[in-house]
């Protein structure tokens, strides 16, 4: 009955690695934020619902912006490892959509205008074509001035909320 056990064992262990083997692996390591999660997103797309991209990065902010991606997106930050060189090595497991409604996340909470502007005009300018971004922002005056910065450069505006008192989401599409 043990060795009936330690099977049972095995087989979740080979399961639960199964589960977590890389389709794609995709080495960051070198580039600093947001090169990490543009081009995890980019290869995220590409990969079939329930598949992993193993994506190996020592640039500090990576965590954090997977992170935030991940509780806006149809991803999940599934496992996370310290790389024997250096970094981190994150298992990012794609969902169940086809498409996230949100392709990458900046929140610059805290930052003062025009900062929260003038750094997504950056990850936007690394951004495909019709992709989108969210600002997260609580910067007074903020709401206004995304507005008439997106009119100004042909950006969309998909969607503007308000999270918590003075605080903003706003979903920016690229033409």
């Amino acid at each position: 009955m043990a060795s009936e056990e330690g099977n049972d064992t095995m087989t979740v262990t080979q399961h639960a690695e199964a589960a977590l083997k890389p389709a794609m692996t995709l080495d960051m390591r070198g580039t600093s934020c947001p090169a990490p999660l543009l081009g995890a997103k980019r290869l995220v797309d590409s990969l079939r619902p329930g598949e992993v991209l193993l994506l190996l990065s020592d640039c500090p902010g990576t965590r954090d912006d997977l992170h935030a991606w991940s509780r806006h997106t149809d991803v999940e930050i599934a496992h996370t490892e310290r790389l024997p060189g250096g970094g981190q090595g994150f298992h990012i497991r794609r969902g169940r959509t086809a498409k996230p409604s949100v392709n990458a996340i900046l929140d610059l909470r805290g930052a003062v205008c025009p900062g929260p502007i003038v750094e997504a005009k950056r990850l936007l300018n690394g951004m495909q074509g019709g992709e989108t971004l969210m600002l997260v922002s609580n910067c007074p005056g903020v709401a206004a001035d995304v507005a008439d910065w997106v009119r100004a450069t042909g950006f969309s505006l998909d969607r503007t909320a308000e999270i918590a008192p003075g605080e903003f989401e706003f979903t920016i599409r690229k033409p």
